[in-house]
Parts: C-alpha cells; structure tokens; sequence
C-alpha cells in the first residue's frame, strides 16, 4: 500500500516517522523495533548532514592520515560518518551487529542476550567523501538484514547474506538538499529534510525509475581497461542515431549515490566494471551493490555484475566487491547482451 500523493489529508507532508508508523499498521511484518531502527539511522543522518554543513568552517576537510580497510586513504568525515551512525545504533538498541566500509571486522553490538536487538545493518557511512573539498555531493547507504532465527551471539558470518534476504535499504544524499530514499521491499519513497524543523518529509512518494534513459554514468578514463565488450557497448551508446535516442549523455560525478539517485530518477545506467587493476569490480557488495539493487528493482529498475542479478551473489566476506551495472531495466539488460557477446 503506497501513499496516493506527498500530502496527508490536511495538506501537510508526511514526516517520516509519521510515513513509518502507518506502513507499521499496514504491514502486518513490520515491527515497532523495525521502526525504531529506521528511526536512528535518520538521526545518524542528520548529524552527519550537521557536520557536512559545517565543512568548510570547521577543520573536517582533508584525510585522516590512516588507510582504511579498503586500502584508500581515510577521510576526516569517513571517520565522523563511521562514529555518528555506530553511536545511533548503539543507543537505538535495535542493531545487533555493524559492518562498516570504515572498520575491519564487524562490530558485535551485545552477545549472548536473547532479548535485544534482532537487526544487522551494513552501511558506507559517507560515499564519494574525496569530493567535499569540492561541495560535490555525497552520501551514505545502508542495508539492513534480520538475524537469524535462534542465534544469540551474532558474528560476521551472520551478516553474509546474499541481497535477496534484505528486509530494508536506503541511501541519504548530501547535495544542494539532504534525501533519504528507502525501501523495505514494498516500494520505494524518499524524504527530503526540511532544516527549518529537523524532519525528514515524504517528497518523493513511490519513486518508480524510467525502462529506458538518455544518460550513461562510467569512469572512461579507465576505458582501455574495459573488456571488449563493453567498448563496444560505449561505443553504440555513442553513436548517432536520431530514431533510437542515441548518441546517449555521459554524467558522471565520482559519488555512487549521488550517480546513482540522478539516474533513478531521471533514467539511465550506471557502470563500474571490472578492470585490468580491480579484477572483480572495485564496489563493495554488501555496503553498495546490495542495498541499491534491492532499491532499483523494487522501483522497477535492473542491477547485474553484466552477467548474474546482483542480490543472488552468495557473499564470501564482508569487504567483497563486484561489478555493477545498475539503473534503467532496458540498459541493463542492454549491457548484458554487449558483454556476453549476443
């Protein structure tokens, strides 16, 4: 059951807890610790989108001086991200395990209390942070699984599941406006916050993203490192032809997210293959690829490495990465064809 329109029945915007509690009531699988989850990961939001605002006022410009995990160098507001979002999930006491594209191993939130939290939610705390010296916009995405049933003491391996299991995902954008657009598998909605009250209103009711687009989104600086395929591919999206729409646009702003929501959008198709220097892609599967293909299907759009659908991967661990092709179902599946060849 998806709201008709922006506006309540008193022409008001729906906040977010307000959108939250109904769909509780109308979703006989939606719980009060569900909601109270989703709760804390919009206050996370919040101070993170308190301190972007801040950048460049306060010293929260440039890197930390530590590489993370991934092997990349650590930004400053990676690590306020990081610590905003695990310190909302802390208190909120509905999370029973983190990962982080910020943290090593997995961050057990209790052990051994059969009553406490039942949700692990994997997240990229601040998408594309290399582009805030810029004002280029960021983001954070998350994903949100259930523990499974009869398991006290909760660990890594709890936490690899392949995307269909998901039962929520989301990403928030910090741009000219701050978004949080999430789905729990019946749709997709985004909120917009209004900075004059704190709360997130309902602006985008029932997000649904075009078959088809004009704009492709790929770092062709890399484009000697395509495989043949794809070339190809790029090279068609380029061509002139007036009956067909193409040649096609290229829009690519280094932000997965803030790529990512402009194409859901408005229509069009994101790449980041796999490469002579990232053999298997260089986005991470369980903090990125799941969570926005889970959003791009249930908006009626596609996500596929180029040769399987994204949330059918079994994960093998926690920092794995993939290729993606995600966005307009009629691109992906177009790409699909060029990369294998038919």
């Amino acid at each position: 059951m998806q709201p008709e329109g922006k506006l309540d029945e008193l022409g008001a915007f729906k906040t977010l807890e307000q959108f939250i509690i109904e769909n509780q009531i109308a979703y006989e699988e939606s719980t009060g610790s569900f909601s109270r989850l989703l709760r804390d990961i919009s206050v996370a939001a919040k101070l993170v989108n308190w301190h972007m605002r801040r950048a460049g006022i306060v010293d929260v410009f440039g890197s930390t001086g530590e590489i993370n995990v991934q092997g990349e160098v650590q930004q400053i507001m990676d690590a306020l991200a990081h610590k905003e979002f695990v310190r909302a999930l802390r208190r909120g006491g509905e999370c029973c395990l983190i990962g982080s594209e910020e943290h090593s191993e997995a961050i057990p939130i209790r052990a051994g209390v059969e009553s406490e939290g039942k949700y692990i939610v994997l997240l990229d705390p601040l998408d594309g942070s290399s582009n805030i010296e810029v004002n280029v916009s960021v983001g954070t995405i998350f994903s949100i699984y259930q523990l499974p049933e009869g398991v006290t003491e909760p660990s890594v391996e709890h936490a690899l599941q392949p995307g269909e299991k998901q039962v929520a995902a989301g990403y928030i954008v910090y741009g000219s406006s701050t978004i949080l657009v999430y789905t729990t598998g019946h749709g997709v909605n985004g909120f917009t916050l209004d900075p004059a009250i704190g709360e997130f209103l309902l602006t985008h009711p029932n997000i649904r993203t075009p078959r088809d687009g004009g704009m492709y989104s790929i770092n062709e600086g890399n484009y000697e490192s395509f495989d043949a395929g794809l070339k190809k591919y790029i090279k068609w999206m380029q061509e002139e032809s007036p009956e067909d729409g193409r040649p096609l646009s290229t829009r690519y702003i280094g932000s997965f997210v803030a790529d990512f929501h402009r194409n859901l959008l408005k229509g069009g198709l994101y790449m980041y293959p796999a490469t002579h220097k990232n053999l298997n892609g260089k986005l991470r599967l369980m903090y990125e690829a799941n969570p926005l293909a889970f959003i791009a299907e249930q908006a009626g759009g596609a996500a596929s490495t180029g040769h399987k659908r994204i949330m059918e991967i079994e994960p093998e661990k926690l920092h794995q990465r993939t290729p993606v092709y995600i966005g307009s179902p009629d691109m992906v599946r177009t790409a699909e064809k060029f990369l294998n060849g038919v």
